[in-house]
């Protein structure tokens, strides 16, 4: 974390989040870096701030290519589906096969390393709905620094539902996943949910700083908060603490929110001699951390089970929608964060269906009598439909 960092570098900090420009964001981010102290406290700022520096100069090229009439790789997915997947790995461990076997992708798998350059989408279907997986270029030592295809494929990483790191049982697995999890914790990336978040909702002015401690802090103060935002320039915002706090992870949020994804591990080649040890030796080293799933994308065994247990890990659930005097509920399910309301599917369907709401007709299995009555409160669980009634 971040530690005690000079005024001087807080003074120019301040500067880069006033800055708009790309050029003079690039620039003073270089000026930042330079008066950061090199220690380990710091060591995961400094990958950061060089991510953002090498997302900004590929930012640049692209806008200078654009301007030639040159195509510049593509760099960002639009998410389609019920979700969006990155599958990250390092090279040759399998992504392209993985993306070929499972999804409609029309993909090349080649013989020769590093050869994906950009991301590449592919739609995999569950039951009655598709999650997008999106094959990264490979991780390598450095990414999170932008050192290679780094810094654009942890932005894909940053801005996806969930992960699959791909590791190949060929390889050593120890070295493989140590390089990965290394690189996502340096882009501040979490693959298990944090125990506090912090949200920064930085004013223009006139409102001063208020800070709404939701959860708890641990090793600090209301007034060492504002002392330490302050102390970055931050004075007009509103500040949301969640969970159990530290003075660090609220100087973290600072610099940029840490994000968590939900994980899986996908091993590939189980079917190759000596996987199965290195298949053990991997569950060993996570300790149950993950769910890790054994496949081959030569033979397809495993392979079945991955949608399932995508659909597990996001924790979701499909809800069906049905207009009064319908027979048949809708084909599309809305989809939720599981435990969600009536509520929250009100809002989603449209702003009008939760200030007029009046009641729900709910069918669902779990029922002895379908449908109930039920109102804004409700907890909905997967399959359910719902019939909205409004005032």
């Amino acid at each position: 974390m971040p530690a005690n960092l000079p005024g001087e570098a807080r003074r120019k900090w301040n500067e880069v989040l006033m800055a708009r420009n790309p050029k003079e964001k690039l620039r003073l981010l270089q000026e930042f870096l330079s008066l950061v102290p090199k220690h380990k406290g710091t060591r995961k700022l400094r990958a950061q701030v060089k991510t953002k520096m090498a997302t900004l100069r590929r930012e640049l090229e692209a806008e200078k290519h654009k301007k030639a009439g040159a195509r510049g790789p593509k760099s960002f997915i639009e998410k389609e589906g019920a979700a969006q997947f990155v599958i990250l790995g390092l090279t040759k461990v399998g992504r392209s096969s993985l993306l070929k076997s499972v999804t409609n992708a029309k993909v090349e798998v080649s013989d020769y390393p590093y050869s994906t350059q950009e991301p590449i989408p592919g739609m995999l279907p569950f039951e009655d709905i598709q999650f997008q997986i999106v094959e990264a270029p490979a991780v390598i030592e450095g990414a999170a620094e932008g050192k290679g295809w780094g810094a654009p494929t942890l932005a894909l990483a940053r801005n996806a539902d969930g992960l699959i790191l791909m590791i190949d049982l060929q390889r050593n697995p120890s070295e493989q996943i140590s390089l990965i999890l290394r690189e996502l914790e340096n882009a501040r990336i979490l693959l298990k949910k944090p125990k506090s978040r912090v949200d920064i909702e930085r004013k223009h002015m006139g409102i001063g700083l208020r800070i709404l401690v939701i959860g708890r802090l641990i090793d600090c103060n209301l007034k060492d908060v504002k002392t330490l935002l302050e102390s970055y320039g931050v004075t007009n915002a509103i500040v949301k603490i969640y969970g159990n706090a530290t003075i660090d992870d609220v100087e973290d949020s600072i610099f940029e929110s840490v994000v968590f994804r939900p994980t899986i591990i996908v091993a590939n080649k189980i079917d190759i001699e000596g996987a199965a040890e290195n298949f053990n030796d991997l569950r060993k080293i996570l300790e149950d951390r993950f769910n890790i799933i054994k496949v081959s994308c030569r033979t397809k065994v495993g392979m079945e089970t991955l949608g399932t247990e995508l659909f597990k890990m996001l924790e979701i659930i499909r809800i069906y929608t049905k207009e009064p005097n319908s027979k048949e509920p809708s084909i599309e399910p809305f989809i939720l964060k599981k435990d969600s309301t009536v509520a929250e599917l009100a809002k989603q369907i449209h702003s009008d269906f939760y200030k007029h709401f009046a009641y729900a007709k709910v069918w669902a299995n779990r029922f002895r009598f379908s449908p109930r009555k039920v109102g804004l409160s409700f907890n909905l669980r997967d399959k359910d439909v719902v019939e909205m009634h409004m005032r």
